[in-house]
């Protein structure tokens, strides 16, 4: 298997990333340590767990950290959901995430199924 970097599902991942910190540039001060602060560690999650889960032993523990990875782009998604009801972020720009969002997901779980059949 290639490394981490090379599957394009961390790729995407590491964008979301970015894409997350330049949203959160502009969210009010009182929120550094709420919002702001919740959905980058989020963010960063899902590449960084993509990446651990590739570096462990086995197809088990690498599916193990792709489910993990998957929870926090719930998790994201829930905080991206709320920053738009508070008016920091707009429509548009949380479509664009959440676009992103899904089709990452989407790769991961098609990771996890790649992987589960080469356990059976």
């Amino acid at each position: 298997m290639a490394g981490y970097r090379d599957l394009l599902v961390w790729q995407s991942a590491m964008q979301i990333a970015e894409d997350v910190y330049h949203l959160t540039e502009h969210f009010p001060k009182q929120e550094v340590f709420g919002l702001t602060s919740q959905s980058r560690r989020a963010a960063v999650s899902v590449s960084s767990n993509i990446a651990e889960g590739h570096g462990r032993n086995s197809p088990k523990e690498f599916n193990h950290f792709l489910g993990i990875a998957l929870g926090s782009i719930a998790e994201l998604e829930t905080q991206l959901l709320l920053s738009e009801r508070l008016k920091y972020i707009e429509e548009a720009q949380l479509a664009n995430i959440l676009k992103a969002t899904d089709e990452t997901a989407k790769m991961l779980k098609g990771l996890q199924k790649s992987l589960k059949s080469t356990n059976d």
